[in-house]
């Protein structure tokens, strides 16, 4: 019952994709709805399934594919693209101060769990993800700048975040442990170092040699898109195997990757020049990720599944004023006063400021590392709390973000500031 309801819940969205699209409702919201049926029909079996190394598997697989996306989807030649310091003062000051303030407000809130835990509550809630608001970041109204800082913190801040919630797991303690923070750290520093250079190797390798072998004419272009979707699970898996961070090595092969392709990419335009055909070969290799990204986007939406489901199950559990207020200020000003504080004295203008500040959908991202430490953490108030957290939080930013999409399209629209020359 549960892959029939799924899959055919794709189907109705697939179908009627562009229809919907108009009216501001993609596929989380369709996803969503599909979930909370199936939600009633299980029941509290989805507490259970949850529960299971089986899907912590899933999990992990949907997040590794998911980071090496994320890395591979900034464009340009900059690793912080066209306003590199603009992005560095959103990842590299802003997000840190999120992360802060979402633990500050969660020993308020939420003052019987234990702060290692908060830590890993704030790795959920913080770090941004378009899925849910697509059609917001795609609008023309936003300017060009606006677009590519929201597309870079939203392809770097959950790769960013990953060491730090796998820290803060490791803190929390898994089903057996419990570990002191340095006891913690010697645990996470080697096992990042590992991922780091196998990340950079499996990245640049299948790179260079997916440069060398195509411009041979040894690859189709089939087989260079089943490359591509094969590069991040083999990441992850050698990563795992000789004891490092597969979620690490995900992001940054998928960095190490996307330079690489690069290189592939000027090598075509400059063969196409002598043909006259520089758009048509420009087109070719920006084929190369679409399988990826469709695979990408179609484990999303079995995630977006999973959250339908369990917000019936979170409603059972009875409602929660406190879980309710951390969200809400999470999506509003956990997020806004940081990025505010962070881009003053930006050349951004002050509208521009403020759309950063508003436009920060939660998704993938934020369910994925809520199911991994819902299903690592102890069972009890920790974990549960952790769910109720997870799902709120994310179908308040459907609410907020998605739905809300026209009210953003409006202020995008509005009269254009001059911009500054900071």
């Amino acid at each position: 019952m549960t892959t029939i309801l799924g899959l055919t819940a794709i189907v109705l969205w697939s179908l009627t994709a562009h229809r919907l699209s108009r009216w501001h409702i993609g596929a989380p919201v369709v996803m969503v709805v599909a979930g909370v049926v199936l939600g009633f029909l299980v029941g509290d079996e989805v507490a259970a399934a949850l529960n299971t190394l089986t899907a912590e598997f899933v999990a992990e697989i949907i997040l590794a594919v998911l980071l090496f996306v994320d890395a591979t989807e900034v464009r340009g030649g900059r690793l912080f693209g066209n306003h590199p310091g603009t992005a560095a003062r959103l990842l590299l000051v802003a997000l840190p101060l999120s992360l802060a303030l979402a633990v500050g407000l969660g020993a308020v809130l939420l003052p019987d769990v234990p702060w290692p835990v908060l830590l890993v509550l704030a790795c959920v809630v913080v770090p941004i993800d378009f899925a849910p608001a697509e059609q917001v970041v795609r609008d023309r109204g936003l300017s060009a700048r606006v677009r590519t800082v929201l597309n870079i913190e939203g392809g770097y801040n959950d790769g960013i975040v990953t060491p730090v919630f796998l820290f803060a797991m490791t803190l929390a303690g898994d089903r057996h442990q419990e570990r002191t923070p340095l006891e913690a750290l010697a645990t996470v520093l080697p096992s990042a170092v590992k991922a780091l250079v196998v990340g950079l190797l499996v990245g640049a390798a299948t790179g260079w040699l997916m440069d060398r072998c195509a411009s041979a004419g040894w690859m189709t272009g089939r087989s260079r898109r089943i490359l591509v979707l094969v590069v991040p699970l083999l990441t992850f898996f050698t990563t795992v195997a000789v004891g490092g961070n597969g979620f690490v090595a995900s992001f940054v092969s998928g960095i190490a990757f996307r330079f690489a392709h690069r290189v592939f990419i000027a090598r075509n335009v400059r063969a196409a020049r002598q043909r006259g055909d520089t758009t048509e070969a420009l087109a070719r290799s920006g084929r190369d990720l679409n399988l990826l990204e469709d695979v990408s986007a179609q484990l999303g939406m079995t995630m977006w599944l999973v959250v339908g489901t369990c917000a019936v199950l979170v409603i059972g559990w009875g409602f929660s004023w406190a879980a309710l207020l951390f969200c809400l200020a999470a999506l509003t000003l956990i997020r806004a006063v940081p990025v505010l504080l962070a881009l003053t004295g930006s050349p951004f203008t002050r509208r521009e400021r403020l759309l950063v500040a508003a436009l920060g959908p939660r998704g993938t991202t934020s369910i994925v590392f809520g199911l991994l430490a819902y299903n690592g953490l102890p069972d009890g108030v920790v974990a549960d709390t952790i769910l109720v957290v997870t799902v709120t939080c994310v179908l308040l930013s459907v609410v907020l973000h998605g739905l809300g999409a026209p009210l953003a399209h409006r202020f995008a629209r509005g009269r254009a500031e001059p911009a500054s020359r900071g």
